[in-house]
């Protein structure tokens, strides 16, 4: 009890800090967990099963939220040059990222890994920095928030065809092939079917007296649909992001939603914390002789990504658009990135120096995208 207590407090402390320093409260969390896993607090253990299980809690919460979020009808509005740019967004830093892991000499599953974790994209980041310079209602940003909606979409799918990947050990296209269709059938079959069960569970709901009815079904309706997607072989996380898209399109959204941020805020930081946790600081250190080589790798990485997601703006065609700009508000990777970079470390896929690179890259990222927008869209 005396760990969780510990983890509530330091993620709400540093992300408090965090937000006062004008950076989203997601660093303040990590470098809470960085500073936990350097011993400062000796009866905490990043391995703790209880604390993983409630991490693993978190993640789900985090991907039913994420999908609450992304309203369906806004992604068929979307149109063809937000898809363009979703696709390059994601082909470009997966080829760039696999291509220099394979020239390193890495094995496929790791290279592929590494590739993966570039591809996702956060967009709270962006649409936070485009509101407060006032450009939320502009054609480039219009064009990335539907292009980041497609993003995440896409994003979960890979991921959810490398955790299968890094479960079996072997490294394989048909494998990631297979469980790719798999993940994008079980999110067709169940956008066809799903409408009709959730509008059915709001409906029960709303002629329920019990407390709490509303909110306690939607989330065993993310978790079933979690539990529905392994089943079908594809990964939990494609069921509860499938579960929040269904309900976002019912008329208890904001309801839902609202009352999933207090569940959310309690789990969700423990992830982040236990992800900060497991990183290897001492990799960073570049008075060690040994550190080079990784810390060279860890910032081609960081350039790569971002420069992976630059090139996703040209693929938006037409005049007079700010397409460096698009391509800016695609660079941050935020939270999916972690959750690639936590499961490919808890499946032995990657160790603990490609981990914390994958963590670096992500905060890097982060940083990196405000300060471009600002430039860009001024």
């Amino acid at each position: 009890m005396i760990n969780l207590v510990v983890i509530l407090l330091g993620a709400k402390l540093f992300g408090e800090l965090a937000e006062r320093l004008g950076q989203p409260a997601v660093l303040g969390e990590l470098l809470a967990g960085v500073l936990l896993g350097l011993g400062l607090f000796p009866s905490f253990r990043p391995d703790d099963a209880v604390l993983g299980l409630m991490a693993e809690l978190g993640v789900l919460l985090l991907l039913f939220e994420t999908g609450i979020h992304s309203d369906l009808e806004e992604l068929l509005a979307a149109g063809p040059k937000s898809l363009a740019v979703a696709c390059v967004g994601v082909a470009a830093p997966f080829v760039l990222g696999f291509g220099l892991m394979e020239a390193l000499g890495y094995s496929g599953v790791q290279s592929v890994f590494i590739g993966a974790a570039m591809t996702a994209t956060s967009i709270g980041i962006t649409a936070r920095v485009l509101a407060d310079l006032g450009r939320l209602e502009a054609v480039e940003a219009k064009i990335i928030l539907g292009a980041a909606v497609i993003d995440d979409i896409i994003g979960i799918i890979i991921l959810s065809a490398v955790e299968g990947m890094a479960h079996s050990g072997a490294f394989s296209w048909l494998s990631i092939a297979r469980t790719t269709m798999l993940a994008a059938g079980f999110f067709g079959l169940a956008l066809w079917l799903g409408p009709m069960v959730s509008r059915t569970l709001v409906t029960v709901a709303k002629r329920m007296q019990v407390r709490g009815i509303l909110i306690v079904s939607s989330i065993i309706f993310a978790f079933s649909m979690a539990l529905f997607a392994q089943l079908l072989g594809t990964a939990l996380i494609v069921g509860a992001f499938t579960a929040g898209m269904l309900l976002a399109a019912t008329d208890k959204r904001e309801d839902i939603d609202g009352r999933l941020k207090p569940i959310a805020d309690i789990f969700m930081p423990i992830f982040f914390v236990m992800v900060g946790a497991k990183v290897d600081l001492s990799a960073y250190n570049p008075l060690v002789p040994g550190n080079v080589p990784m810390l060279g790798l860890a910032i081609t990485i960081i350039a790569l990504a971002v420069a992976g997601k630059i090139v996703s703006g040209w693929a938006a065609w037409g005049g007079g658009l700010n397409r460096l700009g698009i391509g800016a508000g695609m660079v941050p990777r935020g939270e999916v990135g972690l959750i690639f970079a936590q499961v490919g470390l808890a499946a032995g896929a990657i160790d603990s120096s490609l981990y914390s690179a994958v963590v670096g890259m992500v905060v890097a990222t982060t940083f990196v995208a405000p300060v471009m927008l600002k430039r860009l869209f001024r």
